[in-house]
């Protein structure tokens, strides 16, 4: 399943796959703030990527939640990964703006290394528990609100791991674009 939407001279699509499949110029990993291998999404770009991605994460010093960093892709499709830690939902006031922080700063970094297309999987709705109803919300109007200023970004694809969640996506989009 695939569905894709213009924002302003950019292309975002929401589909179902494997993130680490992606051949976009740099997919994003759900990190945790270690830097380290971990389940979910993040232990699958890891094995794909192979044990050099560990070993040049292992240089970065971590990451806060919100923040990203970026390194080179290994034996992934893609040439570079940006690793981004987002919240452990807790209902706080605070994780929605942790949320966006981690897309708006995994676009920036992309801005800032000249990559056109990225790659996100649903940042914090595994394992760290962030419900994908409100993530979706703050994650499409991040990346939304991102490409109509940074027109740089030519291409981005929400890159989800079930129907369930794409359709959540899909729906959250449609009524973005209708308000």
């Amino acid at each position: 399943m695939s569905s894709k939407y213009k924002i302003g001279n950019s292309i975002l699509e929401i589909l179902t796959g494997d993130i680490t499949l992606q051949d976009t110029d740099v997919i994003v990993n759900a990190a945790n703030n270690a830097l380290v291998p971990g389940g979910g999404v993040d232990g699958a770009i890891h094995r794909a990527a192979g044990p050099e991605l560990k070993d040049e994460c292992e240089t970065l010093g971590g990451c806060e939640t919100g923040e990203a960093k970026i390194t080179r892709g290994y034996n992934l499709a893609a040439p570079y990964v940006i690793h981004t830690v987002g919240p452990v939902y807790s209902g706080r006031v605070s994780d929605p703006g942790d949320l966006e922080r981690s897309y708006l700063n995994s676009l920036s970094v992309a801005s800032s290394n000249g990559l056109k297309s990225i790659s996100f999987p649903s940042i914090s709705t595994g394992a760290f528990g962030y419900p994908v109803k409100e993530a979706a919300v703050i994650a499409l109007k991040s990346i939304t609100g991102y490409l109509k200023n940074h027109p740089d970004i030519e291409l981005v694809r929400m890159v989800l791991f079930s129907d369930r969640d794409y359709q959540v996506y899909r729906s959250t989009m449609e009524r973005i674009i209708i308000t």
